[in-house]
């Protein structure tokens, strides 16, 4: 199993955000597939932002619910993040993580994709 995120190199303040995390090796649809997002921004810790089930139910952050969105694409296998007009505290190494079961409890991680905020 394989995640693989990607994105924009560079996001402008205002600008909406968009990454895909394309999975290879598991179907979105598996029963208790869930796939996280987790950002981790420059000097912090590691935040756990949302995730999207095999139902394609989604869950988030209570910070983040209002400026993020979790989509998926079964045809593709891929799940996208959206985060709505960005502000500098967006600039982070983003990455989406996989498990059965529990969102937190992640088995399988993207390499990552790190993404400046900038104008």
């Amino acid at each position: 199993v394989q995640l693989q995120e990607s994105g924009p190199g560079l996001v402008k303040p205002s600008q909406t955000l968009s990454l895909t995390c394309t999975i290879s090796g598991d179907a979105l649809t598996t029963n208790y597939y869930i796939v996280s997002w987790i950002r981790q921004p420059p000097g912090k810790g590691l935040e756990w932002m949302g995730a999207i089930t095999w139902t394609g139910g989604t869950f988030y952050a209570s910070s983040l619910k209002r400026r993020t969105s979790i989509s998926r694409d079964t045809a593709k296998n891929q799940v996208t993040l959206e985060w709505n007009a960005v502000t500098p505290d967006a600039a982070a190494m983003y990455y989406c993580g996989s498990a059965f079961g529990s969102p937190g409890d992640l088995e399988v991680w993207g390499q990552g994709i790190l993404v400046p905020v900038s104008s």
